[in-house]
């Protein structure tokens, strides 16, 4: 093959020389870098390539690196930050997708790439392996587990729906509340489709879980509700935040996504699956009317409960009441004693009134017998006199009693024993009779016969001086430490 360059038959120069004709300079490896990378940049500016991702990886910096393959050739993909936040999915390595982008070369390793600007899923199989591959990952993690599963409440007080506000499913949810049971609701309006819904939705859920025991907005139930689409339009109920949030929720949950034969992996973390969302409003509370029967019964079998006994016992006094004797039969000995007492009463009292009144005529009242009485009762008075001794035994005794106190008070004084040489030591608290007590005060009060001084417990002796007065200054000698 010729050669571009002319033939070379001088020998090899140790240092580099220009040849006749060419006035071409030597390119560094930098320029030729910027070159082939301004070329590549401007032949491919838009393309869009069709492969598999491998060796997908998320920098701290949130830009996403991978590889593109096929059969035959493998191309390395950087998607920025800005553009890798607004995927609608997870990419994983071995999905098929559609990525669109400029191509571009990176110097620094000789390598050329693609600046990823959107990337998709390659058709509908490629989104139902990623839904297959996500929902096995999850349940090997113990997510759809019915263990976790928790019961409905059976009526409960207060409804929490995640959906749209604007939909016709929180229509068809109130409207079947209202026909059978009405509930207070409390909608958290969220988006159910496109970018941002999975956010919204797993945020809303973590919301009421996360409103405290008692608050008045907590609820008893929570319906994360959407209508029927396509496996794109339902996709953000099949996301990883949301499924957590459902799973880790410590309401009961009910799943009411999509038509009947619609599946998405909230239905598997929710504690129920409610095939529309008019389904859910049914399993969330029972049918009044039906629970008025219900209750109406219960009294009415209560009622009778309550009676039969009460019915059974009179039946069987009736029969007893059959077999006793006639009342007359009963009484008729006890009316006839009662009618011989009455006669005897009557004649005894006609007696004892005319006995009264013969001893009454014989009682004559004469003024000599109550002149006489008083005189009796005068005499009686005169002869009472009050002695000084029925006062003067209570007073010496009680001057004894008193005396004895005072014995008392003076043995248990704690300065009497002072006279004899004792003295009294006294701390913030009172008096001290402990040395580990004493040594805990910053100073001590001793107390003598003829007066206090105030001491200090501190580790620095104090020499002792004789005790003298100080007339100009007044103040107490220092003393040697008690404890030092």
């Amino acid at each position: 093959m010729a050669s571009d360059f002319p033939p070379d038959t001088d020998d090899a120069n140790l240092v580099a020389k220009g040849r006749a004709g060419d006035n071409a300079e030597p390119l560094t490896v930098s320029e030729i870098s910027n070159a082939l990378k301004r070329t590549v940049e401007d032949r491919f500016g838009f393309v869009r390539l069709r492969g598999e991702l491998s060796g997908v990886k998320r920098a701290a910096s949130g830009h996403m690196y991978c590889t593109l393959k096929d059969e035959k050739a493998v191309l390395d993909g950087v998607m920025w930050r800005g553009n890798a936040g607004r995927l609608p999915f997870n990419p994983e390595d071995g999905l098929e997708v559609v990525a669109s982008g400029k191509l571009t070369t990176y110097p620094g390793r000789s390598k050329y790439q693609i600046v990823i600007e959107r990337m998709e899923l390659a058709g509908e199989g490629a989104l139902l392996a990623l839904l297959e591959k996500t929902r096995a990952r999850l349940q090997a993690e113990g997510l759809f587990d019915s263990e976790r599963k928790q019961a409905l409440p059976f009526l409960p007080r207060t409804i929490g729906v995640v959906t749209s506000p604007t939909g016709a499913v929180i229509r068809d949810i109130l409207h079947r509340l209202a026909d059978r049971f009405p509930s207070r609701v409390i909608v958290w309006p969220v988006l159910v489709q496109g970018q941002g819904a999975a956010e919204q939705v797993a945020g809303a859920v973590r919301g009421f879980s996360a409103m405290p025991e008692g608050h008045p907005n907590r609820p008893d139930l929570v319906i994360v509700a959407r209508g029927g689409g396509s496996i794109e339009d339902l996709w953000s109920f099949n996301e990883e935040a949301v499924v957590r949030a459902i799973a880790d929720c410590p309401i009961p949950t009910i799943s009411a996504v999509g038509h009947e034969t619609d599946t998405t992996l909230a239905d598997y973390a929710a504690d129920r699956r409610a095939p529309t969302p008019t389904a859910a409003a049914e399993m969330a509370v029972p049918v009044r009317a039906e629970l008025a029967a219900v209750l109406a019964d219960f009294e009415a079998r209560k009622k009778r409960a309550i009676l039969r006994p009460v019915q059974l016992g009179r039946e069987r006094l009736e029969a007893r009441v059959q077999r006793l004797p006639k009342r007359e039969a009963l009484l008729q000995p006890q009316a006839q004693k009662l009618d011989d007492l009455a006669a005897r009463l009557q004649q005894g009292l006609r007696d004892r009134a005319a006995k009264g009144r013969e001893q009454l005529g014989e009682l004559r009242l004469s003024p000599a017998l109550v002149a006489g009485r008083l005189r009796e009762a005068r005499g009686r008075l005169d002869s009472v006199r009050l002695a000084p001794a029925m006062i003067q035994r209570p007073l010496a005794e009680r001057r004894e009693r008193l005396a004895s106190l005072a014995r008392m008070m003076r043995s248990l004084n704690p300065d009497a024993v002072l006279q004899r040489g004792f003295v009294r030591v006294i701390g913030s608290q009172g008096t001290v009779t402990d040395r580990a007590e004493a040594a805990k005060e910053a100073a001590l009060t001793l107390k003598f016969r003829d007066g206090e001084l105030q001491v200090t417990t501190g580790k620095t002796p104090v020499a002792p001086k004789p005790k003298r007065k100080h007339p100009a200054s007044g103040t107490p000698p220092k003393q040697d430490d008690l404890f030092g």
